[in-house]
């Protein structure tokens, strides 16, 4: 009503001023005078249909001390999911790896952070999905959730991890603000709404992790306890899509190392959302013979003929499509199926490697192996059967192990390898790389081939020669020969041949083929031998 009000003040003003009325001024403001009487009354109604609709939720929170939740708003729907979840998969799950309570009677205490009973009893989804909506329900929504993983208790009791949980929402209680929500979670973990900014919350985070790394002394036994933490912004996306935008955050904290804050962003979350499709198909691909071998020739740089070749793991995975070992590998390390794949990889190997060694070939397959598979105590033994299974002579399978990973368990590599070569089988130390660590420990290596990149092979700043001369100098001097890999140009070629390398293979030389096209490749050449 603040513009009629004022309208009416200067209409005075004009009277009282000893002026006569204007007739004209008289007609506009009568005439102005209702559509504005119109818009005050419409706009007071609007406020007062939202103060009521505002009494109603604060009247159906505060009735005693629970309360029945709201019905989800619109964008609460598909998406309260765990990613990577069926259609038809129900919506219980707290997106964490645990199940809510599926009831939605909540306790109203958890929104000033009660959700944790003693005992260490999970958390409300209900209650904190409403915490996460009342900070969106603003115009400028503010605010992030923090999940916070904790790992370290998994070889205790359940009695003992419970005491745990309930200590470090304790800690955590200590150092965020005084309006912050701090709920359980799972049975290994709880969240934290806080009103604070992003870059706040991400230094409540790191205030998190330090409260939560010292020592837990609990019935007679300290245990150490590593957090991972995932934080998404309350910026107006709906609760759901935050909880689960969280969540992806502390997956991706868990998957580099822990102890870390890990903060979403949508690229994240398609790394993340691939990781997960790949969690999920790649149990049974061996079974459903979704696994193929494609074969790189190596050659002999002098004459460039053929001596060999390395057989490269493909996942044809009809969901998925064509997946690398770059991608594929790291998943089977957490699923534990590394061991599944690589003796399939040796045995169909070693069995096409026959099949070329039926006439007068004298070829060499080369096949992969982890650090953690060389060293399990059967392998020598089991390699030796897989030999004697297809009469393959042992000098023919090359086994190679990369060396940025072997440090950690060198005697234990060092053994395997020895192993091996008492039964004939050559070795290979790929991904070399010509560091002081990696050249000393090269004498302890009994290996008979090194494998070097293409970065080793190009020129040096300040006209220093490239360093695959010394490593060749120093291969030499072992007795070791040296395969120049990955060579993607005739200049790399060159200058490889120049250095002193026997082999090479990469792009520049042949591409990796199936098992039918590298045999007609082969048959170009008018005899192969080592």
């Amino acid at each position: 009503m603040l513009p009629a009000a004022l309208l009416l003040l200067a209409a005075g003003l004009h009277l009282g001023g000893g002026r006569a009325p204007d007739r004209t001024s008289v007609l506009l403001a009568v005439a102005t005078l209702p559509p504005l009487v119109l818009r005050e009354l419409l706009r007071s109604g609007d406020a007062t249909s939202t103060d009521r609709r505002a009494a109603h939720r604060r009247h159906a929170g505060g009735r005693g001390v629970r309360h029945r939740r709201a019905a989800p708003p619109r964008w609460l729907g598909a998406s309260d999911r765990r990613v990577g979840a069926p259609d038809d998969a129900p919506t219980t799950s707290n997106g964490v790896g645990a199940t809510w309570p599926s009831g939605d009677e909540v306790s109203w205490s958890a929104l000033s952070g009660e959700c944790l009973p003693a005992g260490g009893v999970p958390g409300n989804r209900a209650a904190l999905l409403d915490a996460l909506a009342a900070m969106g329900d603003v115009p400028a929504p503010t605010g992030a959730l923090l999940l916070v993983d904790l790992h370290g208790a998994d070889g205790v009791g359940p009695a003992v991890r419970e005491d745990v949980l309930v200590e470090a929402v304790r800690r955590a209680r200590a150092v965020v603000a005084a309006g912050d929500l701090v709920t359980g979670c799972t049975s290994a973990g709880f969240a934290v709404v806080t009103t604070a900014g992003p870059v706040l919350a991400y230094a409540l985070g790191i205030r998190l992790l330090t409260a939560l790394n010292p020592p837990y002394q609990l019935g007679g036994a300290v245990l150490r306890v590593q957090a991972s933490i995932g934080l998404a912004e309350v910026s107006g996306t709906g609760p759901a899509d935050v909880l689960r935008q969280a969540e992806l955050a502390r997956r991706r904290a868990v998957q580099l190392g822990r102890e870390r804050v890990e903060w979403y962003d949508a690229f994240l979350e398609e790394q993340l959302v691939r990781r997960l499709d790949l969690e999920r198909e790649l149990p049974g691909a061996v079974a459903r013979g979704e696994l193929d071998l494609v074969y790189q020739p190596v050659l002999g740089l002098a004459d460039r003929q053929p001596v060999g070749a390395e057989a490269l793991l493909r996942w044809r995975s009809p969901v998925l499509g064509t997946v690398l070992p770059a991608e594929l590998l790291p998943v089977a390390e957490d699923l534990d199926l590394v061991g599944e794949l690589e003796w399939w990889v040796l045995d169909r190997a070693c069995r096409q490697l026959a099949d070329w060694s039926a006439g007068t070939r004298e070829l060499w397959m080369a096949v992969n192996v982890t650090t953690r598979e060389l060293t399990t105590p059967d392998f020598v033994q089991r390699a030796a059967a897989v030999l004697a299974a297809y009469g393959v002579s042992p000098e023919r399978l090359v086994v190679e192990v990369a060396e940025p990973r072997i440090a950690a368990d060198l005697p234990t590599v060092v053994a395997r390898l020895a192993g091996l070569r008492s039964l004939g089988v050559r070795t290979a130390l790929d991904d070399f790389r010509a560091e002081h660590a990696s050249l000393a420990q090269l004498r302890r290596l009994p290996i008979d081939l090194l494998k070097v990149g293409p970065e080793l092979v190009g020129a040096r700043p300040a006209g220093q020669p490239p360093l695959i001369d010394v490593v060749v100098n120093v291969g030499e001097r072992l007795g070791v020969e040296i395969v120049a890999e990955e060579l993607e140009s005739p200049a790399q070629v060159d200058g490889a041949h120049r250095a002193g390398c026997r082999y090479g293979q990469g792009f520049a030389l042949a591409r990796p083929a199936t098992a039918e096209r590298v045999e007609a490749y082969f048959e170009e050449f008018p005899s192969t031998s080592r």
